[in-house]
């Protein structure tokens, strides 16, 4: 029988779940420019306006989620969620953010095969060419910030010979593993080992060990015992399911960096042409959110007619899923993570690493794909100039890009 302080707390619960849900569903209306943006927005509306967290709380929140692979925008908004209002908050605020780029780019890939005319194909040219912009973009941000130093450079393009000459899912799998082998040896660097400055607020989300312990196992039997069950029974929606599972277990650096493993894993297999990943790319800039919501996309594209639903929320789920498991698993044990010289330094050459994985991605199959003349090129140059020297949103170069393809195929 329930006391009356739970029957008291209950009503309580519901709302502060009510509104986690509608903030990040406002949110994920609002919240255009990619993963830096969205932790900006996060901060002034969680920090500044609503005080829910103080600025060191959330700065060492951010910090966790960028150690881990996974969006971590979306890891950061999980957690909000998670400590206003527990396990459901957490699921609250990961489906309002989520949940408006989903649906708007299950709009997109139900349109996209009508879009016969010469509008229509420029408007998928034009996304396509966004897609070379955005990719140059990161690979060109990520180089100089996560590769300042000659190892970390040589792990780079150590990755992309790699990659060159095998361009297998096993590959991916293997540099990423050297990377992080390198980086323990070769990119140890100065860890900052003050507890004090980190706030005990991060200590008391609700994340017991049990839960964390828990969370890490569910983690690791879907990782291995997927392509396990796979072997015993080929099942549509597990491999589906296991695909995009492991392309988010494997996301460090930045959401750009799902693009050469989802690529491997629906482009290089047959379940979707290079066209149309590409243009589904280019059609997540141009809406809010997180990026990882292109799964929507793909798992639409490659489902039978009458499982388009299911398979969008499968790819969907399964996208997110690691990268939730792993924060939920790595909160108890947070300070320890953050201070380990090893774990930094392993991070260090994994990301050089993916730096090379995403340059290899730039060159096939973005560019090869994309670029097909002087013009395309020249398209996709001035794109790239206006997001990198004049800082313009990603969405309006979304809008200047498909402009462009259409007049491009309109004049032919």
């Amino acid at each position: 029988m329930a006391s009356p302080s739970d029957a008291a707390s209950r009503p309580r619960r519901v709302k502060d779940i009510l509104d986690v849900f509608s903030i990040f569903l406002r949110l994920g209306l609002t919240s255009f420019g990619g993963p830096v943006a969205h932790l900006g927005y996060f901060r002034r509306e969680f920090v500044e306006r609503r005080r829910w967290l103080d600025d060191q709380s959330y700065s060492d929140l951010v910090a966790l989620c960028q150690l881990l692979p996974g969006p971590a925008s979306s890891q950061v908004g999980f957690s909000i969620g998670l400590m206003r209002a527990g396990g459901w908050g957490g699921l609250a605020a990961w489906c309002g953010f989520t949940l408006p780029s989903a649906l708007l780019l299950i709009a997109f890939a139900s349109l996209a095969p009508h879009a016969q005319s010469p509008v229509g194909q420029g408007l998928i040219h034009g996304l396509k060419l966004v897609a070379v912009a955005v990719v140059a973009q990161a690979v060109w941000d990520m180089g100089r910030r996560l590769c300042p130093d000659r190892p970390r450079s040589a792990i780079a393009v150590l990755a992309m010979a790699v990659l060159a000459i095998h361009p297998t899912v096993y590959s991916q799998l293997l540099v990423i593993a050297l990377g992080a082998l390198l980086g323990a040896v070769f990119c140890r660097t100065q860890i900052a080992r003050n507890d004090s400055v980190l706030n005990p607020e991060v200590g008391r989300l609700p994340a017991p060990r049990v839960r964390g312990l828990l969370a890490l196992a569910t983690f690791c039997i879907l990782l291995f015992g997927l392509p396990a069950m796979l072997t015993l029974h080929d099942m549509p929606g597990v491999r589906l399911f296991d695909a995009f599972y492991r392309s988010g277990a494997l996301v460090f650096g930045g959401g750009h960096v799902v693009l050469p493993l989802l690529q491997q894993r629906v482009v290089a297999t047959g379940w979707i042409s290079p066209s149309d990943f590409l243009a589904g790319y280019g059609a997540s800039q141009a809406v809010p959110g997180p990026l990882f919501s292109f799964a929507a996309f793909l798992g639409w594209t490659i489902s039978a007619p009458t499982h388009r639903w299911a398979g969008a929320a499968l790819a969907t789920v399964a996208i997110f899923l690691p990268g939730l498991l792993l924060v939920i698993a790595a909160l108890p044990y947070y300070r320890r993570l953050r201070t380990h010289p090893t774990t930094a330094a392993m991070l260090n050459g994994v990301n050089a690493a993916i730096v090379g994985l995403l340059a290899t991605a730039l060159y096939s199959p973005v560019w090869i794909s994309s670029v097909l003349s002087e013009l395309d090129f020249a398209i996709a140059a001035l794109c790239f100039l206006l997001l990198t020297r004049w800082k313009m949103p990603p969405f309006a170069v979304v809008l200047i890009c498909a402009l462009a393809g259409i007049v491009e195929f309109s004049v032919r």
